[in-house]
C-alpha cells in the first residue's frame, strides 16, 4: 500500500558538506547526490511516496538450538504523512513531518555527512499516543534489473535483488532447501534454516550501477527488493539509523565501508606456510597423522586440535566438553605435544566458545568454570532471574552476559591463561549466534537489540585477550558469528557447516557465494571446512525417505581441497562423523592429492600476504567477484560459482560430481592456463570450455602477472604440474 506524502514546499536544493540534497515538488520527490557527479542519484525517494514510515508492532520470537522463528502479530501504521518543513542546522539537513492515524507523532529526518564519501541518515518519530512507533521503514526508489551483492555471507545466492532477506545473525541450519533433508530437519528438529539464514549477515549493500547503502543498527531488520520499481528497509527498532555511501567504484565503495566495518588484519605469517590439520583423538593420533603428513611431504602449519578440552557423545556425534581446560585423560602432556611440534615448525591451534557446561559428569576437571560463572552473575538469565539454559543438540548450556564487565574480564583471563598459556598459536572462537530475544542482561540493553551485537563483542572479548597477552600477529582465531563491525575485531572467518555435499544451498557451491558475498562486506579472509562438517544419518523409520543420509565422498573431498588451496585459509575438518566420512588419511592417493595441494597453497603465501596487507589498510578482499576487477564487462555480473584471487588469478573450481569440464569466463585480455601453460588472447571476454580432470580444477592467471609466472615456475620445479606434454587443456572453438 502506498503511503502519500502531502507537503507545501516548493523545489530547493540544499548543499550539505559533499552531498546535494534536492526536494522535487511537482514529483514530491527527495534525491542525494553527489557535489562531483551532480547528475547520478545515490538515492531517491518514491515519487509522491513518504521515504519514512512508523508502525508498532507486536513481535514473537522463538528461538531453538539458535534458530529463530518471528511472528509478527500486529501492527499499527501511520496512514497520513505531511512534510512540515526543511532546514539546516549546523552541518545537518533535518526534514520535520508529522503522520496522523493509529500512530501519531512529530517525525524528524536528520542527513549528516560523515566525511566526503557518507552520509548519515537517521529517522525517528516522537509519538502522540501511548502507541509507540518500533517500527521504522524507509522507502526509496528500486533498483530495476541492477544486481545487488553484499549482506554479509550469503550461502544461496549472490545477488538479492527480486528478493526479501532477514539480517539476523542465526545458525544457517541443515539443508537449507535441499529437499526432502530441509523437511525433515524443519518438521524434527526446526534445524532446517532458509536461504538467508547466515551466522554472519550484515546490513549492507552495494549495487552493479553504483548505489550502496548500510544500517548501523544491529536491530533485526528486512531488505525488501521484490518491487523492481521500490526498496524497503525495515528495522525493528524506533530510530533507523544508515549511511549512503558515494565511491567511484566497487572497490571505493568497499573502501569506505569498511571505514565503519572495520579492517582484518593481515593474519601471521605462519598461516601462509601449508595446511591446518583439523583432528581428534589425542596425542598419538596426532603424532602419527603428522608423521604421515610429512612423509607425504605435506607443508604442515598448525594442527587444529578442537578437542583439547576431551569431547563427549551427543545425538549428533561427538561434541567437546565446553568446560575451557586442558582436557588430561585425552592429551596428558599437551604442554609437551605443543613443544614437540613447535621443534617441527608446526603450531597447535584450540577451541572455544561463549557457552558453559557443567562438567560434574564428566569426572575429571581442575576447575568447573560454570560454576565459576553462576555463582558471579557471569551468564544470561530469563526474566524470573534464573539461568537461561539453551539446548544445543541432546544437551543444554549456559550463555555468557558479555553486557557483564565482570564476565567479558573472567572469560578474557580464561582465554589468556588456559588457552594462550598453555602455548597454542590461535583457536576456533565458535557460536555467539543464539541469544534468546528475551533474555535479561545485567546492563538492562534490551536482548532483541544486543542480539547481533553478542557475535561483534565475542570475537572482539578473543582479539582483547590476545592483545592483552602481547600476541597481536603472533595468534589468530578464527569466528563464525558476525555482523556489520565483527571485522574490525576478528582475525579470521570460517562460514560455519556445510552439507558434506555438491548443492548450491548447503554444499560445496554454496562456500564460492558465501566467500564472494562476504567479501563484499568486509569478510576480507574468510574460508570453509575442507570437505563439509555435517553428515546425516538416515533415521530408523518405518518407512524409507531417500535423500536424508549425506556422507562425505572421496571425490567431494578432492575437489574441495582443489579449491581450498586458492582460499585465505587450507584447512581440514573431520565432520560431525568422521568414521562415516572420507577423511584425508583414508588412502595414499588421496593424501598425495592433499599434499600436492598443501604445496600449492603454500607456493601463493607470499603473494597472499601482500593482499592481506591490502585488505586490512582498504578492506579489500583477497577473494574477488570478477566484476570489481571487470566492471566494463557486463558478463562478469552474471558469474556467482567463478571468482579471483587478487588481480591475478582467476579461478573456476569444480563444484559437481562426474564433471571432467568446466566453462570458465575469460574476459578481454591474454589468460594463461596454470597446469598447461598454454595461453590464450582475447579482444573481448569469452565462455571458455576447459578439461578439468581431478587434480586439475580451471586456474588462470594474467599472462603478465609475474605472480602467475612465478607460480608456474614453484610448482613445475617441484613437479607439481604434472600435466602430460602437448596434452590441450583449453577449447579455443
Amino acid at each position: 500500500m502506498n503511503v502519500r506524502l502531502n507537503h507545501n514546499y516548493s523545489s530547493r536544493s540544499h548543499q550539505i558538506g559533499a552531498f546535494v540534497i534536492s526536494w522535487n515538488a511537482e514529483q514530491t520527490q527527495l534525491t542525494i547526490a553527489h557535489h562531483s557527479e551532480p547528475n547520478r542519484f545515490l538515492w531517491a525517494s518514491t515519487p509522491g511516496e513518504s521515504f519514512v514510515q512508523f508502525a508498532n508492532c507486536d513481535l514473537a520470537v522463538k528461538e531453538s538450538r539458535g534458530f529463530f522463528k518471528f511472528n509478527e502479530r500486529r501492527r499499527n501504521s501511520g496512514s497520513r504523512y505531511s512534510l512540515e518543513e526543511i532546514f539546516q542546522e549546523d552541518s545537518s539537513l533535518v526534514i520535520r513531518g508529522k503522520t496522523e492515524g493509529p500512530i501519531n507523532g512529530d517525525w524528524l529526518v536528520t542527513f549528516t555527512p560523515i566525511d566526503t564519501e557518507q552520509l548519515q541518515i537517521k529517522a525517528k518519530i516522537d509519538s502522540r499516543d501511548n502507541l509507540n512507533a518500533n517500527h521504522v521503514t524507509l522507502v526509496h526508489t528500486g533498483y530495476g534489473k541492477e544486481k545487488v551483492f553484499g549482506f554479509g555471507e550469503q550461502f544461496t545466492n549472490l545477488n538479492i535483488n527480486g528478493k526479501k532477506i532477514r539480517v539476523l545473525s542465526q545458525e544457517p541450519g541443515i539443508g537449507r532447501g535441499v529437499q526432502p533433508l530441509t523437511w525433515f530437519m524443519e518438521t524434527f528438529f526446526g534445524a532446517g534454516g532458509q536461504w538467508d539464514s547466515s551466522n554472519a549477515p550484515a546490513p549492507h549493500y552495494l549495487t552493479s550501477s553504483g548505489h550502496s547503502f548500510f544500517l548501523e543498527n544491529s536491530e533485526y531488520s528486512i531488505f525488501d527488493f521484490t518491487n523492481s520499481e521500490q526498496t524497503k528497509i525495515q528495522v525493528y527498532a524506533d530510530t533507523l539509523c544508515g549511511r549512503i555511501i558515494f565511491g567511484k567504484d566497487p572497490f571505493e565503495q568497499i573502501e569506505v565501508y569498511t571505514r565503519y566495518a572495520g579492517r582484518m588484519p593481515a593474519p601471521p605469517q605462519w598461516l601462509q606456510t601449508g595446511a591446518v590439520i583439523g583432528m581428534q583423538g589425542g596425542t598419538q593420533a596426532a603424532q602419527k597423522m603428522k608423521e604421515r603428513l610429512l612423509a607425504h611431504h605435506t607443508p604442515i602449519a598448525a594442527f587444529w586440535l578442537q578437542d583439547w578440552v576431551g569431547s563427549r557423545k551427543t545425538s549428533v556425534g561427538k561434541q567437546l566438553w565446553w568446560n575451557w581446560e586442558i582436557g588430561r585423560e585425552t592429551y596428558p602432556n599437551w604442554e609437551e605435544l605443543v613443544e614437540e611440534f613447535k621443534n617441527d615448525d608446526i603450531r597447535v591451534l584450540g577451541y572455544i566458545n561463549p557457552f558453559l557446561v557443567d562438567p560434574t559428569e564428566k569426572g575429571q576437571f581442575e576447575r568447573n568454570l560454570f560454576q565459576e560463572a553462576i555463582d558471579n552473575k557471569y551468564v544470561i538469565t530469563r526474566p524470573d532471574g534464573e539461568p537461561y539454559w539453551i539446548l544445543n543438540t541432546s544437551f543444554s548450556a549456559v550463555l555468557l552476559d558479555l553486557t557483564n564487565s565482570d564476565a567479558r574480564e573472567w572469560i578474557k583471563d580464561v582465554i589468556k591463561k588456559q588457552l594462550i598459556k598453555s602455548g597454542v598459536s590461535g583457536w576456533m572462537a565458535d557460536f555467539g549466534e543464539a541469544l534468546p530475544f528475551d533474555a535479561v542482561l545485567s546492563d538492562g540493553t534490551d536482548a532483541a537489540k544486543y542480539h547481533n551485537q553478542y557475535p561483534v563483542e565475542w570475537v572482539r572479548i578473543n582479539r582483547e585477550a590476545i592483545q592483552e597477552a602481547g600476541k597481536e600477529r603472533e595468534i589468530a582465531f578464527f569466528a563464525r558469528s558476525g555482523f556489520t563491525q565483527s571485522p574490525l575485531y576478528s582475525t579470521l572467518f570460517w562460514m560455519g557447516d556445510q552439507l558434506v555435499g555438491w548443492s548450491r544451498e548447503d554444499g560445496i557451491k554454496s562456500t564460492v557465494v558465501a566467500l564472494l558475498s562476504s567479501g563484499f562486506s568486509g569478510y576480507s579472509q574468510n574460508h570453509s571446512d575442507i570437505g563439509g562438517y555435517t553428515a546425516t544419518t538416515v533415521p530408523s523409520l518405518p518407512f524409507k525417505i531417500p535423500g536424508l543420509g549425506y556422507t562425505r565422498s572421496r571425490e567431494l573431498l578432492w575437489r574441495w581441497i582443489e579449491l581450498n588451496a586458492f582460499t585465505p585459509v587450507y584447512r581440514t575438518h573431520e565432520g560431525n562423523q568422521p568414521t562415516r566420512n572420507y577423511q584425508i588419511d583414508r588412502d595414499d592417493e588421496t593424501m598425495s592429492h592433499f599434499a600436492r595441494f598443501a604445496r600449492v597453497f603454500a607456493a601463493l603465501g607470499d603473494y597472499r600476504q601482500q593482499l592481506s596487507q591490502e585488505a586490512a589498510d582498504k578492506g579489500t578482499p583477497l577473494i574477488r567477484h570478477p566484476w570489481l576487477h571487470f566492471p566494463e564487462d557486463p558478463e562478469t555480473l552474471e558469474l556467482e560459482l567463478q571468482f579471483m584471487l587478487g588481480p591475478d588469478f582467476m579461478i573456476s573450481p569444480t563444484l559437481d560430481s562426474n564433471q571432467r569440464e568446466t566453462i570458465t569466463y575469460l574476459p578481454r585480455g591474454t589468460w594463461t592456463h596454470l597446469w598447461s601453460n598454454e595461453s590464450i588472447d582475447l579482444d573481448k571476454g569469452k565462455k571458455t570450455r576447459v578439461k578439468t580432470p581431478i587434480g586439475y580444477p580451471s586456474i588462470f592467471y594474467r599472462a603478465e602477472s609475474s605472480w602467475g609466472q612465478r607460480l608456474h615456475e614453484k610448482l613445475a620445479s617441484s613437479d607439481d604440474l604434472k600435466w602430460s606434454s602437448g596434452s590441450a587443456f583449453i577449447s579455443k572453438n
